[in-house]
């Protein structure tokens, strides 16, 4: 089922709520808040930020919304695909993925993943969403996704 999302609000509001905060985190954690808030009746099931360990040998939850998830994950799975590549992932049905999806949630049926990149091109974190839709999310998500990274300052 699609849901039309409405981003650009999202961002402004990602925006407003970031606009005086400190640390990556930090922001990170309002924009997981203001993500769950505008999007759990819309086909979201989960939203969270994972960061790379100092090690590069797998991540951390750093937030989330509206529980607790798998943590440390190894990178075999959607997120670790997304850190390594750069590129956002969106997988409209998780159970394809075999043993390349980390099940945190068995209930979750898709999910898209966008890498956070730093302006020397490295990335640290990843922005998480599950739904428990099949084909919940596409690449219309990505780019309303990366606008509210853009509008945190992320």
């Amino acid at each position: 089922m699609k849901h039309k999302r409405n981003y650009p609000e999202i961002a402004a509001a990602g925006g407003l709520a970031t606009k005086n905060t400190g640390s990556a985190e930090q922001k990170m954690e309002a924009v997981t808040d203001i993500l769950w808030e505008g999007l759990k009746d819309q086909g979201l099931a989960w939203v969270g930020f994972y960061k790379i360990t100092d090690d590069q040998e797998g991540m951390l939850l750093v937030c989330r919304q509206p529980k607790p998830a798998c943590s440390p994950i190894g990178l075999h799975g959607v997120c670790g695909k997304a850190w390594k590549e750069k590129k956002a992932q969106v997988v409209p049905d998780v159970h394809v993925l075999g043993g390349d999806h980390i099940v945190c949630d068995p209930n979750n049926l898709s999910e898209v993943v966008v890498p956070v990149l730093e302006k020397d091109g490295r990335c640290l974190y990843v922005l998480d969403l599950d739904s428990r839709e099949l084909d919940s999310f596409s690449e219309e998500d990505v780019k309303g996704l990366e606008m509210v990274l853009k509008s945190a300052d992320l």
